[in-house]
């Protein structure tokens, strides 16, 4: 029996692709194919640990139609079933017209426009597949010393002014930085960290939904409205 097929159009923000995942895997539970065009520096993030996922590469143009209009093209080219955008606001388009886009937050709106119970989120687990070997060998050449922290300050757009005189003076403090081609690599280093500092980007994306470390400091830098629901325990940082 031939598969239906899905598509997901979410081009960029590596934060909100992950976000969006547990979405595609409700659908790929119920029997579907899931196409999702993405830009294509952020392929090597999710090829090998999203595999059931079919990544549409999409290049970067100045006027902005990798946003929408060639992924719309690209997915109703291979046959499309179902197509299912997951912007919120987009110049020049009328998602914003949604009669709940101004009551809830970004990624609860992602959920409620695909159907999806907003709880899948914190499913990510179930629908990676993880590297232990590339985790490792990040880990062997980054972790010096067992107590440490990890402190990620640099989003897409912004960089956030952290305080770490209130890291113990004899803790590593590791810098998420690029490091490697996948973010996914990071994952053993985020489980065995003492602590977690995390501006509001896609690595406190990773940790919320995977339900990774304790001891945990989010930093805020977005209205209400562009600030995701965190599903764990956080200290909000200034």
């Amino acid at each position: 029996m031939t598969k239906k097929k899905l598509g997901i159009i979410q081009s960029r923000g590596l934060g909100d692709i992950i976000i969006g995942i547990p979405i595609a895997g409700y659908f790929r539970d119920q029997g579907y194919e899931i196409y999702w065009p993405i830009l294509e520096q952020f392929i090597p993030n999710v090829e090998k640990n999203v595999p059931w996922i079919k990544w549409v590469p999409l290049r970067y143009d100045a006027p902005g139609r990798y946003f929408y209009d060639v992924p719309i093209e690209r997915l109703k080219t291979l046959g499309m079933d179902e197509i299912i955008p997951l912007y919120q606001h987009l110049s020049g388009h009328t998602f914003a017209e949604e009669k709940y886009f101004q009551f809830t937050k970004f990624d609860q709106y992602k959920y409620i426009c695909s159907g999806v119970p907003f709880l899948n989120k914190w499913r990510l687990a179930e629908y990676i597949t993880r590297d232990h070997e590339r985790e490792q060998a990040l880990y062997d050449r980054l972790v010096i010393n067992d107590n440490y922290v990890v402190v990620h300050r640099k989003g897409s757009d912004f960089e956030a002014k952290v305080d770490l005189s209130i890291v113990p003076s004899d803790w590593q403090i590791i810098e998420i930085t690029e490091q490697t081609p996948c973010i996914f690599d990071w994952l053993k280093i985020l489980e065995s960290a003492q602590s977690l500092i995390m501006v509001d980007s896609v690595f406190a994306n990773l940790v919320d939904q995977l339900n990774i470390g304790e001891d945990r400091y989010f930093i805020q830098r977005s209205h209400i409205g562009l600030t995701p629901v965190l599903g764990q325990h956080w200290t909000w940082l200034p």
